[in-house]
């Protein structure tokens, strides 16, 4: 059989013109539906069954299984959804995935392409000029479903024909009753094909034409299945920069598919034949194009059912794999934004940004409740712990606030809705006043460094007015975090953190009235009263910034941002 370089590149092509469809396709519906798919997951996630359902419902929507995979690591990554929900969404997801192999099968093989590929771009071209972005998001996806059947029409042009080389059909021949390690062979196939194209829609539907084209059914089922092993390494992918959970998510993923692979390989044989005399395979191309699709819908639907029994034991066992290193470890470091960064959607991918900040505004409370502890303790060593690690937490905001931006750039890169495009404004005002919050108590503690070097001391008034400054501060974060957790908005109230900003800057104002009176009548030493002074100064400032977060999260952006 001559196939040169030429045909190689023609496959890859068209492979690559299937494959960009999908993506165009998915992307489309994911910005259409963008909030609805968030709110579903959010909604009917309750228990592993429902998880089930809403994986499936997804997958099928998108056409991706991966995009949903994705997604779910990314909420569990959040902290959305649990790690026996996430089991039941990529459960449904491997069912959801069956309906490609059924749209190549039904349609892109019974109708000529260019009959409805064509009209479908003439009629979506003119909304991509629409001013209202969901009809452009609708365009989109109908495009990409063109170009996902043009592709597909490419792809069986491009595929050596296997029938008409005798030499290959003797060869393939030995094949056709494939022993357990023949079958492990072409599993490994199938999963090195799917990792290298990323897509296992993509590899699916190239099989099916490989069996239309004279591929043994007992070698195409292998390599299903071996399609099914590769897509979780897509998963796996946008874990590595996950948190612990998120990990954990995809290993359930991974041992799922790899479980169900196993026991289906070894009863292959059986299975099949089992399946012919239900459905006798007919003669010519309509045979192994719907046997395929017979046995991948079949098989998931099985192994869905068998393993939705051992979620927790699953759960369990992902735990005991993907070990955590401890509080420290998940509560100080970047946890939420990375996992499928550039995978998926904008609508998508801010809620992690937005539980990222959420749990910076959680250091920044953490970073007050040291500065508090440093001012009262007396023995020195102590002092120098609580300073310590307002430094270490202070050099940690500066890295988040690095990586939440870098994070916004990527997401900004793509097409967004205006709601996404104000989030993404909110979240980088939110980060960058977080940060100025972390230096303010640094600097904070710097200062009461300084008086203890000094030996100096407050009064026991001074003490008492700080501490009334101080307790507005906690209130005005807890007001903060409370935002912070709300959804994003112009309808967010945050009347209660507007009272409270107005009491720390009314209680500012007294303290710097009796304080000049003090200073005069020299009540206290001016140095101890200029370290004083510096306090509820940068208390203030505290409430300024504070108060600027709960702004934006409500899509304002007008605060002042200086610290003098």
């Amino acid at each position: 059989m001559e196939y040169g370089l030429l045909n190689v590149l023609e496959l890859l092509g068209a492979l690559g013109f299937f494959i960009y469809g999908m993506k165009v396709m998915s992307e489309g519906i994911q910005k259409a539906a963008g909030n609805n798919l968030r709110n579903i997951l959010g909604t009917m996630t309750s228990n592993r069954y429902t998880g089930v359902l809403t994986g499936f419902l997804i997958t099928a929507i998108v056409q991706s299984s991966s995009a949903t995979t994705v997604m779910t690591v990314s909420f569990v990554n959040a902290g959305l959804i649990s790690l026996v929900e996430s089991a039941g969404i990529m459960m449904g997801a491997n069912i959801g995935t069956t309906i490609t192999a059924w749209l190549v099968s039904l349609i892109g093989f019974k109708v000529k392409i260019s009959a409805i590929a064509l009209p479908i771009l003439a009629f979506a071209m003119p909304m991509m000029f629409s001013k209202k972005q969901n009809l452009k998001n609708w365009a989109e996806f109908m495009i990409g479903f063109a170009l996902l059947f043009m592709g597909l029409d490419a792809l069986k042009g491009a595929v050596p024909d296997l029938k008409n080389n005798p030499e290959v059909i003797a060869f393939l021949a030995d094949y056709s009753n494939p022993g357990l390690l023949t079958r492990l062979m072409f599993v490994g196939a199938g999963t090195l094909l799917t990792i290298i194209v990323q897509s296992s829609s993509a590899a699916m539907s190239l099989t099916i034409v490989l069996c239309m084209n004279g591929l043994p059914i007992e070698i195409g089922a292998a390599m299903v299945l071996g399609e099914n092993i590769g897509t979780t390494i897509t998963a796996e992918l946008a874990a590595l920069i996950g948190n612990v959970h998120a990990k954990r998510s995809a290993k359930i993923h991974s041992m799922f598919n790899i479980i169900g692979v196993t026991w289906m390989v070894i009863l292959l044989p059986y299975f099949l034949d089992a399946i012919h005399s239900v459905w006798p395979a007919p003669t010519g191309d309509e045979a192994d194009k719907f046997t395929l699709a017979i046995f991948h819908t079949i098989f998931n639907f099985l192994n869905v059912l068998i393993m939705i029994w051992f979620v927790p034991q699953l759960v369990k066992l992902a735990i005991r794999l993907v070990t955590s290193k401890g509080d420290e470890d998940e509560a100080f470091n970047l946890t939420y934004i990375g996992a499928g960064a550039g995978a998926m959607t904008a609508e998508v991918s801010i809620v992690e940004a937005q539980k990222e900040t959420t749990k910076f505004g959680d250091l920044c409370i953490k970073m007050m409740e040291y500065l508090k502890k440093q001012l009262k303790e007396a023995d020195e060593s102590k002092r120098s712990k609580y300073r310590e690690k307002i430094e270490r937490y202070e050099t940690m905001t500066d890295e988040i606030e690095e990586n939440i931006a870098s994070f916004l750039v990527k997401i900004a890169e793509q097409q967004m809705t205006e709601d996404a495009s104000i989030k993404v404004r909110s979240i980088l005002s939110i980060s960058s006043d977080l940060e100025r919050t972390a230096d303010i108590i640094l600097r904070m503690s710097k200062d009461i460094q300084i008086g203890n070097k000094k030996k100096l001391s407050f009064s026991e008034k001074q003490h008492e007015n700080i501490a009334k400054i101080f307790k507005l501060v906690d209130d005005a974060l807890a007001a903060m975090k409370s935002n912070l957790d709300s959804p994003y908005g112009a309808s967010l109230n945050i009347e209660e953190a507007v009272r409270i900003e107005n009491e720390i800057n009314e209680l500012k104002g007294k303290l710097r009235k009796k304080h000049l009176k003090a200073t005069e009548k020299k009540e206290y030493d001016v140095h101890s009263g200029i370290i004083y002074k510096d306090l509820f100064f940068s208390a203030e400032k505290l409430g300024d910034h504070i108060i600027n977060v709960s702004e934006a999260i409500r899509g304002d952006f007008g605060h002042d941002d200086e610290d003098m």
